[in-house]
């Protein structure tokens, strides 16, 4: 006994002199700790200034029923719960009766308001009793951030978020997560804080030891007239056509700045919302859109040019025992009327007797366009593109026919729109932009500017060839369904067939529609493609009908909706042409009441208003520039009431 005495007497002097600070550093560990306040992420903005994604400050509000002092619990509660009816709707009585419960329990953490936002905060905060403090009136505010889209489920992916599971793991999609840790994220701060029961923490003070700071905010390239458009363009056609998902990308032709990015998948209900980010993530065989790659190769390496003749014969061919289709037969055709009818059996033939004793010499162009690697974006998720050569596993002798008209390959949507966007902008390929600036309020803190991923894609000969065979495919091709006089658009239908290797696929056909191109077709501000995947058969699947309009929808309401000129930033800019130009109208208005005048050399516009205002019924047929070259009635003819004329425009 007395040997087990000094034992424990030993135990107790070690614990108190020679461990002492690490127990005693413990037990304020278990009853004490830092908690980390998250910082508010920045905002994010459309490149019109519109709050596409914010952080909005959260609140609970708890009360500690023993830190008050009897005197001052009693004094107050009555006026604190009459403050506390007021704002919940609740009895006063009802509430004097479960706070007086809540002191009689010792309960330090009595629930008082969940959730609230920073204006019903200071309210509370305010309330008798409360307005004492943590120390003496009991108070306990406890802050969480929850982020909020103003703009709803529009581009809702596309902006994107970065979200931590209950493993840390994190999860970063679109703008917001691509940009978060680098810019939107911020500094956390830290809190001490108490625990007063299991579970149950208070703060120690009503200040934090160490104060959040917020992240920067991110500009975006987004435009929110043109996302609106896009979005509701989209989903009209997703729910007409029954389609699974489907995406839309319009892009800025000369900086490569994405205006709108629309990404539509449907849930069990039917519904349609931001599930994924297709355009950026989804790699699947292009289809007919990459018929324009194929030919600019072969009228690069002088293989043909527009004008040779290639027999496509009547819709079906064999090439090394496997047969290609067209859906008609259109014989002996030109080169540029094989792409503007989507010839398969022509493309093919193409390909195939000009590379076929050489595939690398193909291929090695659409290396060149780095159509074998992905854009290198700062969105996470890009899908890989695949372009097979000589020697993979995929590639067999009708590898190079069916690469020719888009199969055995594979891009995402936004892969497809830059190299289109580059036959735009004149051979220029522009890296896809997504953001502008960072700014902590006013202060910049850093600008993007565009990136040329290629000087120029093709020689200036095959590049006016494509263009004027791009808009021959609306004025005349595929796409003729889509042509309009009034409004030029140039670009590629794309229908191809989509898990084409499952059983059920003759009873249950599947294809991905789509169409890629830009407009208006002579000097080219947007690109545009529109991918819609596994629309109803029973009400369309071809390009030029399922995606083409709303391809066209887009593009017109973009010029009917969004001004295309750019904003001048003073008024009082004058330009002596312009000045002369007006004088010359105002005359024309002032002279002419009754009669004709002479429109010709006026912009359309102001020969339009011009008419209008004589009560003159106006046609307007617009090509080009709106520029006035013909006007049905005679300058100086006498006008009758009601009266219509017709002008030409180029």
């Amino acid at each position: 006994m007395f040997v087990f005495g000094l034992a424990v007497v030993f135990k107790l002097v070690s614990i108190q002199f020679m461990q002492g600070d690490k127990y005693r550093a413990l037990a304020t560990e278990r009853v004490v700790k830092d908690v980390v306040i998250p910082a508010n992420r920045g905002n994010v903005y459309s490149v019109n200034g519109n709050l596409l994604a914010t952080s909005i400050p959260k609140y609970d509000i708890r009360f500690d029923a023993l830190t008050p002092s009897v005197k001052n619990f009693e004094e107050y509660v009555k006026p604190l719960c009459d403050s506390l009816s007021k704002y919940s709707g609740k009895s006063s009585n009802g509430l004097e009766r479960d706070i007086r419960k809540a002191r009689a329990n010792k309960n330090r953490y009595y629930l008082l308001a969940r959730n609230i936002g920073y204006s019903d905060y200071i309210r509370l905060r305010n309330f008798p009793l409360l307005n004492l403090g943590a120390f003496k009136g009991g108070l306990i505010v406890e802050q969480k951030t929850k982020r909020e889209h103003p703009m709803g489920a529009i581009a809702q992916r596309s902006i994107g978020y970065e979200r931590f599971d209950d493993k840390g793991n994190v999860t970063r999609a679109g703008i917001d997560g691509a940009f978060g840790v680098k810019y939107l994220r911020g500094v956390d701060g830290k809190r001490k804080k108490q625990q007063i029961g299991k579970g149950q923490w208070k703060p120690l003070s009503d200040a934090n030891e160490v104060e959040p700071k917020d992240g920067y905010d991110v500009y975006t390239t987004i435009d929110v007239n043109i996302q609106d458009i896009a979005h509701h363009a989209l989903l009209k056609q997703l729910e007409e056509y029954e389609a699974d998902h489907g995406c839309v990308v319009v892009m800025e032709t000369k900086t490569g700045e994405i205006r709108a990015i629309s990404n539509l998948g449907r849930n069990s209900d039917g519904l349609y919302y931001e599930r994924l980010n297709y355009a950026v993530g989804e790699s699947h065989e292009p289809g007919s859109t990459f018929k324009v790659m194929a030919l600019m190769a072969a009228l690069e390496d002088k293989v043909v040019d527009t004008s040779t003749v290639i027999d496509t014969k009547l819709g079906y061919k064999q090439f090394y025992g496997r047969g290609i289709y067209d859906t008609h037969g259109h014989g002996k055709i030109s080169v540029a009327r094989v792409l503007e009818v989507s010839s398969n059996i022509g493309l093919a033939t193409i390909i195939d007797e000009g590379y076929s004793e050489n595939p690398k010499k193909f291929i090695g162009h659409l290396q060149d366009w780095n159509l074998n690697k992905p854009l290198g974006l700062p969105i996470l998720g890009e899908g890989n593109p695949i372009i097979p050569e000589p020697g993979d596993k995929i590639w067999s002798k009708n590898a190079l026919p069916s690469i020719a008209y888009g199969y055995n390959l594979k891009l995402t949507p936004l892969q497809t729109l830059t190299f289109y966007n580059a036959i735009a902008n004149n051979g220029v390929m522009v890296k896809p932009k997504f953001i502008k600036a960072v700014k902590e309020l006013d202060d910049v803190i850093e600008t993007f500017e565009g990136d040329v991923s290629n000087e120029k894609i093709c020689s200036e000969k095959t590049l006016k060839e494509i263009q004027s065979i791009l808009k021959n495919v609306v004025v005349r091709g595929t796409g003729r369904s889509l042509y309009s006089e009034y409004f030029s658009m140039a670009g590629k239908t794309g229908t191809a067939q989509t898990e084409y290797w499952m059983k059920d696929w003759k009873e249950n056909r599947r294809y991905i529609s789509s169409f890629s191109g830009y407009f208006p077709a002579e000097n080219p501000k947007y690109s545009c493609i529109v991918v819609i995947h596994k629309p109803s058969v029973e009400k369309g699947y071809y390009g030029a009908d399922v995606t083409g309009p709303v391809f066209k929808r887009i593009a017109q309401k973009i010029f009917t909706d969004t001004p295309i000129i750019d904003e001048v930033q003073s008024l009082d800019v004058q330009v002596a042409e312009v000045e002369n130009e007006f004088e010359t109208f105002y005359q024309t208005a002032q002279t002419y009441k009754t009669i004709m005048p002479d429109v010709i050399g006026l912009p359309a516009m102001d020969a339009l208003a011009l008419l209008e205002n004589m009560q003159v019924d106006v046609k307007v047929k617009l090509n080009g520039n709106g520029i006035i070259k013909e006007q049905s009635v005679s300058k100086n003819t006498k006008l009758k009431t009601n009266q219509t004329v017709v002008l030409k425009a180029s």
